[in-house]
């Protein structure tokens, strides 16, 4: 008598359940990387709004009164919302600007946050 040489049907079942669980665990990796990589492109340009915050106000020499503002800002085709924040500091020549940029209107969830300073210079004597 000879054996027939092949797979049981348990065992290629089996097979197909350890196949089918490392593609799902591939699948789910594959989709939270998607997911990454949108929130990065996010903060990413959330970053260009709050750094062209900050070089705005150093190109003019704006010596900004101190509260908060708020307002919106377009990039990359995608619109973000900011707020900044102008604190004096214990030196008068000196105001601390932070500036906080979100995904929306709702301020709850901070892509990017930056602190510059802006300089009242001294008055020239001539």
């Amino acid at each position: 008598m000879s054996q027939g040489r092949g797979f049981t049907l348990v065992e290629v079942l089996v097979a197909l359940a350890i196949v089918s669980i490392a593609l799902l665990a591939a699948l789910r990796t594959a989709g939270l990387g998607t997911a990454q990589s949108g929130e990065h492109r996010a903060r990413l340009l959330a970053g260009w709004v709050g750094e062209n915050r900050l070089a705005e106000h150093r190109a003019r020499g704006d010596w900004l009164p101190t509260g908060i503002t708020r307002g919106t800002e377009l990039q990359g085709g995608s619109e973000f919302s900011w707020r900044e924040e102008v604190i004096a500091s214990p030196n008068p020549s000196f105001r601390q600007i932070d500036v906080l940029v979100f995904s929306g209107p709702e301020e709850d969830h901070v892509l990017a946050r930056f602190t510059g300073f802006s300089v009242n210079p001294p008055a020239s004597s001539q």
